[in-house]
Formats: structure tokens, C-alpha cells, sequence
């Protein structure tokens, strides 16, 4: 075995080829492995026992301002945010959204509590802890989901996940016998506020569902629940066949029978409204119809007024054509004079014969109104009588 000088060990005793394979060999270790975000969305989040962070270099404490400028290079920012998320809502979603872009490389951990935690301090969920994880691995937001995450963050819990900042509204979060349980984690300056949505959470979707619990029951009896299954005899406090074993229970088919009835008078009532609704459609379409006709009607009279009184009116055209046929008439029966005869060179004078009806050749100026041709008349009349 060869015998090592001085001068080829270092400072420490090592020898120098030996310390620089070391220093090689832990250059090498202490790089990052830390899982890095999602970049496709082809397969829901995994689970943190399933890719758990196994990387041993050390991670510095982060402030939040070297955070948001980009720092580390080397690795992601580790965000942590936790909560019950039963019925998953869009202000879960929007809060993880907020948690995911608070620095330009972040990967997002979030922690859901099991159902036995919640039920003893927060209450019953209607999700149970297996539905709940489900909807956070399949968030587009979420990289990685931790099941059965802790009720308050221990500096161990900490440390297993790497994680540099917690998420949540920074409303004080009183429980587990404490003021706020993220007050040792403010006071840490780990803490990094994001802000609730006004008008949803899950306290107010089952508030409305409690409200309108008949609605509700009447909705799952139609689509083919059994009031068994909508549990709908709880309202009543004791069921007398239940309890003597007579049966199935009366109050039960009770309450069944009379919401399946009030549906029955819901869609009658739904029949009516549409009825109503057609009916009045209608009635608007006859008045509307009714109003054009009546509007032509009235046009059409005008216009037969106006062409009545321009044929038959006091200066109208048929009194004016009455008037040239009377003149012509009586044009045509008034007696002609008879005209003065005068000798004419290169004739002998002779006497003229007489027409047999003298008033005929007269040409007569046509009378210019009703009286003039009675008169006309009356005097042809006298003129014949003093022939005879």
C-alpha cells in the first residue's frame, strides 16, 4: 500500500486526489432534484407519496421579494396551500390560481385534510376524503396533492415537503384551540395572502340546498330516487309502525306520496302558465291584426268618401256631365229661325219653300240653365198652337 507524503494531503489530512473525487462526487449530490410544474395537463396531479421530493441539496430561505424576481434558477419555488375543498367550487379554484402565479417558477403543493380531522374540527362534509383528493389531482393549478395533510404546519412537515411560502386569505383562521393557525407561519415570513371570492363557498351551496330542501326533494324523487334514499321521513320525529315492526313506515310513504303529488301540481300549474302564455300571445297577434284591418278599413272609406263626393258632390262630375247632356237635349229640341232671303244674280226671284219644321233649322244657343229651356220649351209649346 503506498505510503502518502505531506504534501499530497490537504488541510484536513485528506489526500488531494481523494478530496477532489469527494468535492466532484458532492458537487454532483447537492444539485436539485425537485420535481418540476406540469407542463402538460394530460393526466391528472400525482399524489406526494407517489413523487415525493427526494432531493438532499439544502434549500435556502427565500424572501418573498427574491421569490418573485426569479430566484432560485436551479429549482421551483415550492408553494404549499391546504384546506377541506369539499364540494370543489370556483373560489377553490380561483385561490389556487392565485397561489400558482404568485412567482414566475412555482410549483404548487396542496394539502387536503382526511375526513377524520375535519369531521372533528371543522365539521361533516358532504364529500367524503377520496372525492375530495380526486377533485384536486384533476385542478389544472395543482402539481402535486398531499393527502392526509396536518390540521396545523409542524417545522417537520415543513421540512419533509421543502416547501418555501404558505397560500391562504389572510382573514385569522381560529381553530384547534388557537387564534390562527398560520401564525407561526407569518411570523416565519413564509406567509403569502391570497384573496377569497365574494358569493361562493361551500357553506353558502349547501345553505341553499337546506333552504330549498323541498325543491330539492321533489327534483331527485322525479328523476327516480326513493324517499328512502332522500331520507324525507327525518323531519318526523317518530315513526309508530317503524318502531312496532308493522311494515314499512307510514309517515315515509306519507311523504313520498305528497311530494310526488306536489310535482303533480307543479307541472299542472307549469301547463297553466304556459297556456296563459300562449293565450296571450295569441290575443296580442288577433289585436294586432285587429288594429291593421280596422286601419285599412278606415283608409278604404276615406278613399270611397273621397271618390263619392268628387262624382256625386255639389261641384261633382256627374252634375257637370248632367248638365252637358240636358243642354244637348234641349239643343236638339229647340225650333231654328228661319233665314232672310235675298235675291241672287243670275236666279230668278223665287220664294224659298219652308222647312216642314221651321223651329229646326234655328240654331238655338243651348240654354244656360234649367229655367232658359222651360222657358224654350213653353214658347215652342205657344208657337204651335198659334199654327193651328
Amino acid at each position: 500500500m503506498p505510503v502518502l507524503t505531506t504534501d499530497a494531503e490537504s488541510e484536513t489530512g485528506i489526500p488531494k486526489s481523494l478530496s477532489n473525487e469527494l468535492l466532484s462526487e458532492t458537487m454532483e449530490e447537492i444539485e436539485h432534484t425537485c420535481p418540476q410544474p406540469r407542463l402538460t395537463l394530460t393526466a391528472p396531479a400525482p399524489f406526494a407519496d407517489e413523487t415525493s421530493c427526494q432531493c438532499q441539496a439544502p434549500h435556502e430561505k427565500l424572501t418573498i421579494a427574491q421569490a418573485r424576481l426569479g430566484t432560485p434558477v436551479d429549482r421551483p419555488v415550492r408553494v404549499y396551500a391546504d384546506g377541506i375543498f369539499d364540494l370543489f367550487h370556483s373560489g377553490h379554484a380561483r385561490a389556487l390560481m392565485q397561489a400558482k402565479t404568485l412567482f414566475p417558477n412555482s410549483y404548487l403543493l396542496v394539502g387536503v385534510c382526511s375526513d377524520d380531522l375535519t369531521h372533528k374540527f371543522k365539521g361533516f362534509t358532504v364529500m367524503n376524503e377520496t372525492e375530495r383528493y380526486e377533485a384536486l389531482r384533476h385542478c389544472r393549478y395543482v402539481d402535486e396533492v398531499i393527502r392526509d395533510a396536518p390540521w396545523t404546519l409542524t417545522p417537520e412537515f415543513l421540512e419533509k415537503h421543502k416547501i418555501d411560502f404558505v397560500a391562504h386569505d389572510d382573514i385569522p383562521y381560529s381553530s384547534a384551540g388557537s387564534d390562527d393557525v398560520y401564525k407561526h407561519i407569518k411570523e416565519a415570513g413564509m406567509f403569502v395572502p391570497t384573496q377569497r371570492t365574494e358569493g361562493i363557498s361551500t357553506s353558502d351551496i349547501i345553505t341553499r340546498i337546506v333552504r330549498d330542501y323541498d325543491v330539492y326533494a321533489r327534483r331527485n324523487l322525479q328523476r327516480g330516487y326513493t324517499a328512502k334514499e332522500l331520507n324525507v321521513s327525518f323531519i318526523n320525529l317518530i315513526c309508530a309502525q317503524k318502531i312496532l315492526g308493522r311494515g314499512p313506515c307510514l309517515s315515509l310513504q306519507r311523504k313520498e306520496k305528497k311530494y310526488r303529488f306536489q310535482n303533480q301540481v307543479d307541472k299542472m300549474k307549469e301547463k297553466v302558465k304556459n297556456v296563459e302564455e300562449k293565450s296571450k300571445e295569441f290575443v296580442n297577434k288577433v289585436e294586432e291584426k285587429s288594429h291593421d284591418l280596422i286601419q285599412k278599413w278606415e283608409e278604404k272609406s276615406r278613399e270611397f268618401i273621397g271618390n263619392f263626393l268628387e262624382l256625386f258632390g255639389p261641384d261633382g262630375a256627374w252634375k257637370q256631365m248632367f248638365q252637358e247632356r240636358s243642354g244637348r237635349m234641349l239643343q236638339a229640341f229647340s225650333p231654328r229661325q228661319s233665314p232672310t232671303s235675298s235675291p241672287t244674280r243670275g236666279r230668278s226671284p223665287s220664294r224659298s219653300p219652308s222647312p216642314p219644321f221651321p223651329w229646326l233649322s234655328n240654331k238655338a244657343s243651348p240654354p244656360s240653365s234649367p229655367k232658359a229651356a222651360s222657358a224654350s220649351i213653353s214658347s215652342m209649346s205657344e208657337g204651335d198652337e198659334d199654327e193651328k
